[in-house]
């Protein structure tokens, strides 16, 4: 792996302001295009804000810092930056490292994402505030010390407004670039007011979503296939636990929708 520190001196007074511009630019030109952010600090004094990314390797990193040189998303973000004043940073430097020794567990970050329906049989999607190009099913990563069936009914509430039930898990999927592993479910809307909601969403909606259409909505094909697997179901069987002492949260054996969000 290959890692850049980018470093950026800041006027303290400013730092609101340059964190609401890396979240709305900075951040999303790297993920979207293949770069992962290990993590983000401010030193005591907040004159300094250090970005720690991570690509596979040179080759990678060069095609990512290409490919955000092109991007409309870069454009714009040149132009906030005038509008807001070159003193946003007062400069920025980089350098890169590469890993001295392995010193943690194998990483993996767990996903969650649902194929919601309601009474029309439609599916409910949403427009990434991150992935502008296409409409995916909803989800997102789920927290520390959260079950996977509170992980994707808070995501689909925090990305579309909306309570769900779930009936099952459809299908688990594994990033292999991006060590994510998504866990999908298929599930029912309840009730709440469809709503894109600030810092997460773009657009929010149910649309007729078929086989035969799915990518007149669905865009990128790791997307598609998650939806096209809940279309019609084999819900896998599950449970979830506690250790020390064992306590058994839920557990599903597979053979039938079970809605799961009764039994958290």
């Amino acid at each position: 792996m290959l890692h850049r520190r980018k470093t950026y001196t800041i006027r303290p007074e400013r730092l609101q302001e340059f964190t609401e511009f890396f979240h709305t630019y900075l951040f999303p030109l790297q993920i979207s295009h293949g770069a992962r952010l290990v993590g983000r600090w401010v030193t005591e004094s907040e004159d300094e804000v250090i970005a720690i990314w991570e690509y596979r390797d040179r080759e990678h990193y060069e095609q990512v810092d290409r490919d955000v040189r092109n991007s409309a998303l870069r454009r714009e973000a040149m132009k906030k930056r005038a509008r807001l004043g070159k003193n946003l940073y007062i400069k920025s430097t980089e350098d890169f490292m590469t890993a001295t020794g392995v010193y943690t567990p194998p990483r993996a970050i767990v996903s969650v994402t649902a194929y919601i329906t309601n009474d029309a049989g439609e599916v409910l999607l949403v427009r990434n505030l991150h992935r502008g190009d296409t409409y995916e099913l909803p989800g997102g990563q789920v927290e520390n010390n959260e079950s996977i069936l509170d992980a994707v009914k808070r995501e689909v509430k925090e990305e579309t407004g909306v309570d769900v039930t779930i009936d099952g898990i459809t299908g688990i999927y594994q990033n292999i670039s991006s060590h994510i592993i998504c866990v999908a479910f298929r599930g029912t809307y309840v009730s709440g007011e469809l709503q894109a909601q600030e810092g997460e969403t773009t657009d929010v909606g149910f649309f007729p979503v078929t086989r035969e259409n799915v990518d007149t909505y669905i865009k990128r094909e790791h997307f598609q296939i998650r939806a096209l697997d809940a279309m019609n179901p084999v819900y896998l069987p599950h449970a979830l636990y506690t250790v020390r002492p064992y306590e058994l949260v839920s557990r599903y054996d597979g053979n039938a929708p079970s809605a799961l969000s009764g039994q958290n």
